[in-house]
This record gives C-alpha cells, structure tokens and sequence, in this order.
C-alpha cells in the first residue's frame, strides 16, 4: 500500500510545482470576465493534472514511453519523435 501512497503524494507535489507556475503565469486569464478565456485556463489546468498523473505512474518506463503516453500515438501528419536538434535555430 505504501507504493500507492507514494503515487499519490508524487502526483500531488509534481500537480502543485505545475500548476503553481501556470497559474502564477495565467492569473489575469482566470480572473478574466470572459468565460471562454477562464474556460482555457481550467482545461490547461487539468491537461496538467493529467501530465502529472501520468508521469507519476510511469517512473519506470523510457522518456520516449512516457511522451507517448501523455501525447498518444503520433498521427499520420505528425513528425517522428526524436531529438529536435536545429530546429528553429539558425
């Protein structure tokens, strides 16, 4: 039962560092008067509580296992995953 707690306690504190810096970063979009603006705010939130989950539960697989998880599969028009290097530099 104890690696279930860890599980838990691990989502919870990799949740909060996220979701402290988003919201820090996003404070004017939740106060916003506009409900869809405050609407992407929630929605991104919860993408990070799902980023959190999974990450937590998946500490014993590759990087590229994990990104796959969060992610999906790629699609057709995706590019393969792999090092992005000079990518956007020039």
């Amino acid at each position: 039962m104890a690696k279930a707690k860890d599980t838990i306690e691990n989502r919870v504190y990799l949740f909060e560092s996220l979701a402290s810096s988003y919201v820090a970063a996003a404070s004017e979009a939740l106060g916003s008067e506009d409900p869809a603006v405050r609407e992407r705010v929630r929605r991104a939130l919860a993408e990070l509580a799902y980023i959190s989950c999974v990450v937590s539960d998946t500490g014993h697989l590759p990087p590229e296992q994990v990104r796959e998880r969060v992610l999906g599969p790629p699609g057709p028009e995706a590019p393969p995953p792999g090092p992005s290097k000079g990518r956007g530099r020039r």
